[in-house]
């Protein structure tokens, strides 16, 4: 039987994917957002992850754009890359999961096999979204129609290591159907693929990737805040430990973005619910999600220490997507920094050339600048580089001083500044 794939949820995970599997496959693209739809349709991609001239390569492969289910129901693979976010209590929110879920098994046919990307904590696919397909469509798991799950490795904004160069693993919910999920991914990744002994170990291995990252940066901001007590540069100390041969070279920072961010609280969440407490994850959550306060604490004293007014001084923080070169504003931890400094009567104006600024609401209330502040005649008190971006790595320290009241006062998160007044 010919293969005739669709993706479903068309951001930063699905598109990409759906452009690689349309050298080989017919795809229909299907997102519930009619702007994504007819923008994707007019060769515009807003995440940036695709060029317009692959967008239309695309298209000129015979993939399509849709958010109508008639479009999708002759299809016989579906493979599913939406959002799996946390709530305000960190507790995971698999809404837009068991959303599209439903929405496949309306048009679920026999046969039929359903390949789950979005991380998720081992058992979601087989608990919690099986029973939500085979309630929609009436068929039966493992009989009437079968999954998969092969968890996304997406790196937002790098252009080097895109979705067809990073290994991938892969899982079936038979030995046959996994073999069968391993084939068609192979046809597309030439990194090659590994095929994981179930389902549960996919999902698994998908979450531990990123809470392993966490609890590693975790580590090295807990020691810059040590290091910062005692005067000494973490940069330096780094860069001293880096020369053995098996340290992990980390650096301090912020840790936002819809992963490494994210995906701990799934694996703590299930966790705890079966009676374990995973203290080691949760600390490094903690530690991680305090750094914006830290952070915007020490603006402040730095502040003081050079005889600045606190209240009603203006401040400058450039960039405030969750990591550089990318216009991905998701729990950015940037907004950390800005709202703690607002706490002291501090004005605060935010720059990032990256954000869309009708994107800018749906993620948070903050209002970002329209123009470029160096360009302005507005002076600022002191400047937060919070975000590495091409166009700050650029800037001299000439232009940072144009724009500054008084002497400037430069608060480097990213290591980029020569001299700053502070760095992470």
């Amino acid at each position: 039987m010919e293969k005739k794939l669709c993706v479903i949820g068309l951001g930063y995970v699905g598109l990409p994917l759906a452009h690689a599997f349309s050298k080989k496959y017919k795809v229909i693209g299907f997102d519930i957002n009619e702007l994504r739809i007819e923008e994707l349709s007019n060769g515009f991609d807003r995440t940036l992850e695709l060029s317009k001239e692959q967008v239309e390569e695309a298209k000129k492969n015979g993939m399509t754009f849709s958010n109508k289910l008639e479009d999708i129901k002759d299809c016989n693979i579906y493979i599913v890359t939406v959002p799996t976010p946390v709530d305000s209590k960190n507790k995971p929110d698999l809404t837009p999961l068991i959303k599209s879920s439903a929405t496949i098994g309306k048009v679920l046919s026999k046969g039929d096999i359903v390949i789950y990307e979005s991380t998720v904590y081992p058992g979601v696919t087989e608990e919690i979204c099986v029973p939500e397909l085979e309630k929609t469509s009436g068929l039966k798991f493992n009989k009437d129609f079968f999954c998969g799950y092969s968890p996304e490795r997406i790196n937002p904004g790098d252009k080097e290591h895109t979705v067809s160069k990073i290994l991938k693993i892969t899982s079936g919910s038979t030995k046959e159907i996994a073999d069968v999920v391993d084939k068609l991914y192979q046809s597309i990744i030439t990194a090659g693929t590994f095929k994981a002994t179930s389902i549960k170990v996919a999902e698994a291995a998908k979450v531990i990737e990123n809470t392993q990252r966490d609890v590693n940066i975790a580590l090295v901001n807990e020691l810059a805040l040590i290091f910062d007590t005692m005067g000494i540069d973490t940069n330096e100390v780094i860069e001293a430990a880096a020369t053995k041969w098996n340290f992990i070279k980390l650096k301090p920072g912020l840790v936002g973005g819809h992963c490494i961010g994210v995906d701990p609280y799934y694996l703590t969440f299930r966790a705890e619910e079966l009676g374990y407490t995973p203290n080691l994850i949760l600390g490094a959550r903690q530690i991680n999600n305090a750094m914006g306060k830290y952070i915007a604490e020490k603006t402040i004293k730095i502040l003081i220490d050079n005889d600045k007014k606190i209240k009603n001084s203006n401040i400058l923080v450039l960039g405030v997507t969750f990591k550089e070169n990318c216009p991905d504003v998701r729990n950015t931890k940037v907004i950390d920094i800005v709202d703690e400094l607002r706490k002291y009567g501090t004005n605060v104006d935010i720059y990032d050339p990256w954000v869309d600024l009708s994107e800018e609401k749906t993620h948070f209330t903050h209002e970002l600048m329209a123009k470029n502040p160096f360009e302005l005649e507005k002076k600022y008190d002191a400047i937060v580089v919070a975000v590495a971006h091409d166009e700050f790595i650029k800037l001299t320290k000439e232009d940072y001083k144009s724009i500054s009241n008084g002497k400037e006062i430069l608060i480097d998160i990213k290591g980029i500044l020569e001299n700053p007044d502070w760095r992470l």
